[in-house]
């Protein structure tokens, strides 16, 4: 195995793990739809990093290598995400504690469907550009893409994480976990329009592309 297949595997699974603890520590031991999400999550996330290892590794390279934000207020809308991500599984596991929703079971079924094909999305985008980063950043030799996903919206790794976002709450059976998912979107946006920005003033082409593909989100919508 090498450095980077080591590196790359222990982000992975370092995140599975701290996934699961906080779903087994907000939800306790017998909160089995947050087991099932946790395994829709880890497989999804392993078999992303092992396909791209193998086919692109210089796109799990240089997501390893991503620093902190150099933008201030990209830190900042980072922060947010996290908090909200993180008061997502902790409101869905205490949801399951008590007992405050009833999602049926055909629609956390959909739900986890869901949650795959927001992987998915992320798969196109990174097979579609070896360089969507971790981070905000413009890398030497970078090109505007507009194949694939890219054709469609400019930021479908953002659309993929829409999805997921989107999904997540029913999937664990959490209606009260809802709006969470929609702060997080909502952080989601904010961080796009900076990057927008970014782009627009070190990325050679891009405001082309932009007039070229309107939409930044979802299709005929935003």
């Amino acid at each position: 195995m090498t450095d980077l297949e080591r590196k790359a595997l222990f982000r992975t699974f370092g995140l599975s793990a701290f996934l699961g603890l906080l779903l087994l520590v907000a939800g306790g031991p017998g909160f089995w739809l947050g087991l099932r999400y946790w395994l829709v999550f880890t497989l999804c996330s392993v078999a992303l990093t092992l396909h791209f290892l193998q086919h692109d590794p210089a796109l799990i390279e240089r997501r390893l290598s991503a620093r902190t934000e150099k933008d201030e207020s990209q830190q900042i809308i980072r922060g947010f995400l996290t908090m909200t991500l993180i008061l997502l599984f902790v409101v869905a596991g205490i949801d399951h504690r008590l007992d405050w929703s009833d999602v049926p079971a055909p629609a956390v079924a959909v739900a986890e469907a869901l949650v795959a094909l927001g992987f998915v999305v992320i798969f196109l985008t990174f097979r579609a550009n070896s360089h969507a980063g971790a981070t905000i950043d413009v890398t030497p030799n970078q090109q505007v893409v507009s194949t694939g996903p890219y054709a469609l919206v400019r930021h479908p790794m953002y659309s993929g994480g829409t999805l997921i976002l989107l999904a997540t709450p029913f999937a664990l059976g959490s209606e009260w976990a809802f709006p969470w998912a929609l702060a997080a979107i909502a952080c989601l946006a904010w961080r796009l329009v900076e990057e927008e920005r970014y782009l627009s003033e070190h990325l050679a082409g891009y405001d082309a592309y932009r007039q070229q593909t309107p939409y930044r989100l979802i299709p005929y919508v935003w």
